[in-house]
């Protein structure tokens, strides 16, 4: 009698120590655990050698991303019961010291080891981004093939995810209360926010760092009338952005180049907005990154820095980057607490004046992601892969819990280079943006 299910749940239940909280439905066809809810599908024994060769969220992620693993069910409540059961218990080396005394423990892990044979370690899948030494250095060319790996997946594919808008960062909801947002509305908004706490107006140049495939420039350039320069490590996206551009009738006013930030050397600039950019830049950069754009800026010229944040920890030297997220998703990306990133802005010599937190914009925009991924997935596979259909489904669905939970928000930091004699330029009223 197939048995392979009710095994599985007893050894997780052991080793873990709680009850498992999902259904699991094994290769052999058996199930065990609550019903009613998402099921959690083993298909193979690969997914156990992988468990056992990365234990923890890396060794879950390949099960995943090779498809050896799969929720039947509701994604979202599947990741909810397994991240209180797996990601969020104590995983320090004391405690699994601790754990490895316990007689029960061992014999429940020897017993997974002769259950996952034979011991061989699978491949890695061909999606995972392999280490690089400089990676979190983010030296120019460790950033150029993080940012590649990421967005050259296809310019297909993403307007799939994204929605004729194109914009890959939180959309901003409910700004018309007569009007229900839908995602290209709430995209447009977003622009349009940034474009007035930028206070864009005819004739102006604007420098739009990490300009993704051009909607902000376009945004700016169309309804304000400014002349935009657009920087991207991607040339994909680049050549995306250009194609737009030329269609809109815009390429007097603007211009993409595939460039790294830290080599712009056509200053002073208006204004400049960093949309999802900043993500990327690294802890050790960061001062670097405030410095360079101070310096791209007149007098008086406003900076918009559009970022998603972690909650602060109580010893910030022990932070270490995603597993799943650094091999799969965004290499190299760091994330910092909103003060941090506040502190280094005026370290530079801005004066910050309004923070914006959107968390919970940004689950919105998620779930919309999710739900064009999902309502398109054959197609989406055909246009990439289906490991990076499987990552990018799971990525974004994780996310938007991790944002409606508080795990992580989304800040819009304006900020100002005020010169000496302290004029800013800013409104007395600042935060009425309409």
């Amino acid at each position: 009698m197939p048995d392979a299910a009710l095994r599985l749940k007893s050894l997780a239940e052991q080793l873990l120590g709680a009850p498992l909280p999902v259904r699991i439905r094994a290769w052999d066809g058996s199930e065990a655990g609550p019903p009613g809810g998402p099921t959690l599908v083993v298909r193979n024994r690969r997914a156990l050698r992988r468990l056992m060769w990365k234990p923890g969220e890396l060794g879950l992620a390949r099960a995943w991303v090779a498809g050896d693993l799969d929720v039947e069910g509701d994604l979202y409540a599947a990741l909810d019961e397994l991240a209180e059961f797996i990601w969020e218990r104590d995983e320090d080396a004391k405690g699994l010291r601790e754990s490895l005394r316990d007689p029960e423990f061992r014999a429940a892990a020897r017993t997974l080891v002769g259950f996952a044979a034979p011991f061989l370690p699978p491949s890695p899948p061909p999606e995972e981004m392999r280490r690089r030494r400089t990676l979190h250095l983010h030296t120019k060319g460790s950033d150029r093939q993080a940012i590649s790996h990421h967005y050259d997946v296809g310019n297909d594919f993403y307007e799939l995810v994204l929605g004729p808008s194109m914009v890959y960062s939180c959309a901003y909801w409910g700004a018309d209360e007569e009007a229900p947002s839908t995602l290209e509305t709430a995209q447009r908004d977003k622009l349009e926010l940034i474009a007035r706490k930028l206070d864009l107006k005819p004739g102006m140049r604007l420098l739009d760092v990490g300009c993704g495939w051009g909607s902000m420039a376009i945004h700016a350039a169309r309804e304000h009338g400014v002349t935009v320069v657009g920087v991207t490590l991607s040339q994909e996206q680049a050549a995306y952005g250009r194609k737009r551009i030329a269609e809109e009738g815009l390429m007097d006013r603007i211009e993409i180049r595939v460039q790294d930030y830290r080599d712009v050397r056509d200053g002073p600039y208006d204004a400049i907005s960093s949309i999802g950019m900043a993500e990327h830049v690294g802890a050790e950069r960061y001062l670097e990154y405030a410095h360079d754009l101070h310096a791209l800026l007149k007098p008086g010229g406003r900076l918009l820095n559009h970022q998603i944040a972690r909650r602060p920890q109580a010893d910030e030297s022990t932070y270490e980057v995603d597993a799943f997220i650094d091999a799969y998703v965004f290499p190299g990306g760091e994330l910092a607490p909103v003060g941090s990133t506040v502190g280094l802005l005026e370290r530079a010599g801005f004066e910050v004046r309004d923070v914006e937190a959107i968390r919970e914009h940004y689950a919105l925009t998620l779930r919309r992601w999710v739900a064009n991924l999902e309502a398109h997935w054959k197609e989406g596979q055909r246009l990439t892969s289906p490991g990076r259909a499987r990552i990018w489904r799971l990525y974004m669905a994780a996310s938007a819990l991790a944002f409606e939970r508080n795990h992580i928000g989304v800040n819009q930091v304006l900020a100002v280079k005020t010169p000496e004699v302290g004029t800013s330029g800013m409104p007395l009223r600042a935060r009425d943006w309409r």
